[in-house]
C-alpha cells in the first residue's frame, strides 16, 4: 500500500491498479492516462485473451506474426531480463506455466484439482524467439510459448507512472500488484510505502516495513499469495527456467529497489529462483533488497533499511 494526497484503484491485468498522486487535482486525468497505458499492454501482452498479440504469437508457432510496437516493446524488456539474468528471468515459460496449471486468470483458477504429470526438463530458452523490430514480426518455434508475466507488469507500470506524470505535470506513483513505479517529481521526502507479503497490506497493518521512495521504482516478487494446488502438490506461479517446475521456496517474499519497476522486478523474480544465492548476487549489483525467509526471517542487502 502507497500513502500520498489522493489515490484511487480498479482492477487490471489480473490484479488491483493502484493511481497515487501529489496533488489531488490530479488524481482523475492521471487515472485516465494509466488506465490507457493498462488496456494497451493487456491487449498486448495478456496470455488470457485470444485475440492479445501474445496469444496469436502463441497459436502460430514457425510463422512470423506481425505485432503492435507494445508487445515488441514489452519482449525487450522481457529479453533483456533474460540477458541480464543469465536465463534465470525467461519469457519462454509459457507452457511450463500452463503444465502446473495456471491456465487461466487467475481468479477464475480452480484452488485445488487432481495431480498433473511432472515434467522436469529446462525450458526451450529466450534465444530461440526471433523478434524483427524493422518489419515489426515476431517468430516462435513450435513448441515454444511466451509468458511475460515475470516483466511486462512492472514495464507497465513504469510506462503508465511516465505517461500519467507528463500528463498531469507532478508526482505519482502507480502499483500494479506487487510492482511500484514512480513518475515526475515525489513529494518532499519521498513516497511512503507498505512492503509485506501480500501488497493488499495497508499502510497501517503489522507483519511488513514501511519504506520511503523517490524515484525509480520498487517490486516485491513472492510465493505467498498466489498459490494453488493439483494432487496435493502445493504450486506457485513463479517458475525455475531450469526445472519447468516452481522455484524452490527459499524465500517468502523478495522486494528490490531499482532505477525502473521492471529492472527491480526482473531482479526480485530471480532472487526467487536462486534462493540461498540470492543476497550476493544482489549486493554485487549494488540492488536495495528485503529478502524474507520461508520462516519469515528478514535478511537485507545493497543498503535497504534494517526493520
Amino acid at each position: 500500500m502507497i500513502a500520498g494526497v489522493a489515490q484511487a484503484s480498479f482492477a487490471a491485468l489480473g490484479t488491483t491498479a493502484v493511481v497515487v498522486v501529489a496533488e489531488r487535482s490530479a488524481l482523475s486525468v492521471a487515472c485516465h492516462e494509466v488506465e490507457r497505458v493498462v488496456t494497451e499492454v493487456d491487449r498486448a501482452c495478456s496470455r488470457f485473451r485470444n485475440d492479445s498479440d501474445l496469444s496469436r504469437v502463441n497459436a502460430h508457432p514457425d510463422h512470423d506474426i506481425v505485432v503492435s510496437r507494445w508487445l515488441l516493446d514489452a519482449l525487450d524488456v522481457a529479453m533483456h531480463g533474460a540477458r541480464a539474468t543469465g536465463g534465470l528471468v525467461d519469457p519462454t515459460v509459457g507452457a511450463a506455466v500452463s503444465e502446473i496449471g495456471y491456465d487461466r486468470d487467475f481468479a477464475r483458477l480452480d484452488r485445488d484439482g487432481p495431480a498433473l504429470p511432472v515434467r522436469v526438463r529446462r525450458v526451450p530458452g529466450w534465444h530461440r524467439v526471433a523478434i524483427d523490430r524493422v518489419r515489426g514480426t515476431v517468430r516462435v518455434p513450435i513448441g515454444v510459448e511466451l509468458d511475460l508475466g515475470a516483466t511486462a507488469k512492472a514495464w507497465c507500470a513504469d510506462r503508465a507512472a511516465i505517461a500519467a506524470a507528463r500528463r498531469v505535470g507532478s508526482g505519482v506513483i502507480v502499483g500494479l500488484g506487487g510492482d511500484l513505479a514512480c513518475g515526475g517529481e515525489a513529494p518532499e521526502g519521498g513516497w511512503r510505502v507498505r512492503v509485506a507479503d501480500d501488497h493488499r497490506a495497508s499502510i497501517e497493518e503489522p507483519g511488513g516495513q514501511t519504506v520511503m521512495i523517490a524515484g525509480g521504482g520498487l517490486a516485491t516478487s513472492g510465493t505467498s499469495v498466489r498459490r494453488w494446488s493439483r494432487g496435493g502438490r502445493p504450486m506457485h506461479h513463479v517458475i525455475d527456467p531450469s526445472t519447468s517446475q516452481p522455484a524452490a521456496e527459499h524465500w517468502r517474499t523478495v522486494s528490490v529497489v531499482a532505477g525502473a519497476c521492471a529492472d527491480a522486478n526482473i531482479a526480485s523474480t530471480a532472487s526467487i529462483i536462486l534462493g540461498a544465492d540470492a543476497p550476493e548476487w544482489l549486493g554485487i549489483r549494488r540492488l536495495p533488497a528485503r529478502l524474507v525467509g520461508s520462516d519469515g526471517r528478514v535478511t537485507v542487502v545493497g543498503g535497504w533499511p534494517h526493520e
